[in-house]
């Protein structure tokens, strides 16, 4: 047999073409993932954690506090912008909160960004950046981050969360395995230390289509795409990038060859 080595790949020790052949004729089942090791982000998964718990969760103990509010495919867009219109004069007390979220990727960097209204009170935006992410997960880090933020001020018993992402959202109380796992453990944590806190406590997750142009969200979504950030290099990559990268470009590939077959 031969064993000899095959030609090095400097810029990836662990690539297939690096393996000598009889590593090659031993490897059985999957093979190496290359991006995945190499770059060193594997996503997170703890389908034992206690917010997953039948019994034990969020939808559990709380089913009532906290609600969805999605678009009514049926009616004009301007009645759903109304009632969010209503929604913010009804919620102009101190004891309110209402966030806005937002995130943009451009040339691979994510802007997310979030504006927090609170009646007597400054308008508070956080922003953050970070290249290298699905839009799934964007979308959920800044909606983790906004309820972190809601949750820590004083004497509030409602938080209203307005976004373009709703099935971000629908994620957080998703019990299932998946790579945004991690994430939704620590909102659903931060949201059970807020329901305990007095049974008054509640959250709402309103939808707000971007096609929608209403006031508060057109304003977040100027400012995220205003931002253009230099990516700071080396930068990991993660782990469902990486997979979303690659399922593109085959599917890109697979056009390219129905294509050229159809001519």
């Amino acid at each position: 047999m031969n064993d000899s080595f095959p030609h090095p790949n400097p810029s990836n020790p662990h690539a297939i073409g690096s393996l000598t052949n009889r590593q090659r004729n031993i490897t059985k089942g999957h093979i190496i993932d290359s991006k995945t090791k190499s770059y060193g982000i594997f996503p997170f998964f703890d389908p034992l954690h206690q917010e997953f718990t039948p019994g034990q969760r969020i939808s559990d103990i709380f089913p009532k506090r906290f609600s969805f509010n999605l678009v009514d495919k049926k009616e004009k867009t301007i009645t759903h912008a109304h009632k969010l219109n209503n929604l913010i004069l009804s919620n102009s007390s101190p004891s309110s909160t209402t966030v806005v979220t937002n995130a943009s990727i451009k040339d691979n960097i994510a802007t997310l960004i979030a504006h927090i209204h609170q009646a007597n009170s400054p308008l508070i935006k956080t922003i953050h950046h970070t290249g290298f992410i699905t839009s799934s997960k964007a979308k959920l880090f800044t909606m983790r981050c906004s309820i972190n933020q809601a949750c820590g001020k004083d004497n509030i018993s409602k938080i209203v969360i307005i976004t373009d992402s709703i099935h971000s959202v629908k994620h957080i109380f998703d019990s299932s395995v998946y790579p945004l796992q991690s994430h939704s453990a620590a909102i659903l944590s931060e949201l059970r230390l807020f329901f305990n806190k007095s049974q008054d406590n509640s959250i709402e997750f309103w939808e707000c289509p971007s096609h929608l142009k209403w006031r508060f969200h057109k304003d977040i979504d100027k400012d995220t795409k205003s931002f253009k950030p230099t990516p700071s290099f080396p930068c990991k990559i993660l782990w469902d990038y990486c997979r979303k990268s690659n399922s593109d470009d085959i599917i890109k590939q697979w056009k390219n060859v129905l294509s050229s077959l159809r001519q």
